[in-house]
């Protein structure tokens, strides 16, 4: 493929005959013909922002308008003002300087303790953002037991995580940012995972859910989406559609702006 942008990448004319002559001979099964796999199945739970929250969205959206006045939207701005809008839902922003500012997220994280108290065995809580990771971690310890894994943690501490998370009584929670483990982990002592908000990519939201929908998993899995913004709305909306967001993105802004 060639790589036209940060965010696309385009296929080269003759890209499908070479990939075809370098996988010969092959033969391929899905997941679906190979397991018997319970069924997974998808939850919406509508969380109001809170009034802080849906001041400082209308006011940054409010930006965007003006900034946006006639003038061409790159995929790197929309992206980015896009990404703002996400962590302003989820609690908390990066400001210009690289210091957090956070909002009351206090509806979701009801929102989220009632899910988690529906549970009927361990639970996934996938959050994209960083600080956002903490504020729930931090939250949750106060009446769960909690395990954190993001960037900033090693390998190795990360397979002593898993194993505990696993084969252990404890923790009940592994609060997770998603492209920290989206390939490769078996999860499935959880049957229930809960988006904090939603990630932007189509293949990073379908591993994460593989983590706990795999072999080995005997229980029904269900998918909870937390949204209370439009744009978690549209972006949820792709990610089960499996539509690439990353090639729509400046289409996505426009109808935000719209």
């Amino acid at each position: 493929m060639h790589k036209v942008s940060q965010f696309r990448w385009v296929v080269k004319p003759n890209a499908e005959k070479v990939v075809h002559e370098a996988l010969q001979p092959a033969i391929r099964f899905t997941k679906e013909q190979c397991l018997d796999l319970p069924e997974m199945t998808y939850v919406t739970r509508d969380v109001p922002l809170s009034p802080q929250q849906q001041k400082y969205y209308d006011l940054i959206r409010k930006e965007m308008l003006i900034s946006a006045g006639g003038e061409y939207i790159t995929a790197i701005n929309a992206a980015a003002n896009l990404n703002k809008l996400l962590q302003l839902s989820g609690g908390a922003v990066y400001s210009d300087t690289g210091e957090v500012v956070e909002f009351d997220a206090g509806n979701r994280l009801d929102v989220l303790r009632e899910v988690i108290d529906e549970a009927s065995h361990k639970v996934l809580i996938f959050v994209p953002y960083r600080h956002a990771i903490e504020i729930v971690s931090e939250e949750l310890k106060k009446n769960y037991t909690v395990d954190v894994i993001h960037g900033g943690i090693s390998a190795g501490k990360r397979t002593e995580i898993f194993d505990r998370f696993q084969n252990k009584a404890d923790p009940k929670i592994l609060v997770i940012q998603p492209q920290a483990a989206s390939h490769g982990v078996t999860l499935h002592a959880a049957d229930t995972i809960i988006y904090w908000s939603p990630v932007m990519s189509v293949e990073t939201y379908l591993q994460a859910n593989a983590r706990v929908h795999r072999a080995g998993q005997k229980n029904k899995t269900t998918v909870f989406h937390l949204q209370g913004s439009p744009v978690e709305r549209k972006i949820y909306k792709m990610l089960q559609e499996k539509v690439d967001i990353h090639t729509k993105i400046t289409d996505l802004y426009g109808e935000l702006l719209s």
